[in-house]
């Protein structure tokens, strides 16, 4: 049940996406800021924990989790060490997946060629 759940959630996210990308004129960079926001939006009012609790990977696997990540972090650091813990803690949940990206995407650039 997890899966479709993960499927459900995941696609019900990447479909809003799409439609706004057909009926604005928003970029690709636009929406994915958008999401991003949206995930520390959903994090804030608790619904994105129980996305992560319902749909698993559907929920982790998209860049809203971002978001969630950098508010959770932030929110960890600033009641373990105050506001200076908000700014210092706030990559640590995220720097794997951050630093995943850029080591995939410098090995792509690597083997592909963009096209002209």
């Amino acid at each position: 049940m997890t899966f479709i759940w993960a499927f459900l959630i995941a696609g019900t996210f990447c479909a809003i996406g799409q439609m706004i990308l057909d009926n604005t004129k928003l970029t690709p960079g636009h929406v994915t800021s958008l999401f991003t926001v949206l995930g520390s939006i959903l994090a804030f009012f608790g619904i994105y924990d129980k996305l992560i609790d319902l749909a698993g990977g559907g929920a982790t696997s998209i860049i809203s989790n971002f978001g969630y990540m950098l508010y959770t972090a932030a929110l960890e650091g600033y009641e373990n060490m105050g506001i200076l813990g908000v700014f210092s803690e706030m990559l640590t949940k995220s720097s794997t997946a951050i630093v995943g990206s850029i080591i995939f995407a410098a090995i792509f650039a690597l083997i592909f060629k963009p096209k002209d």
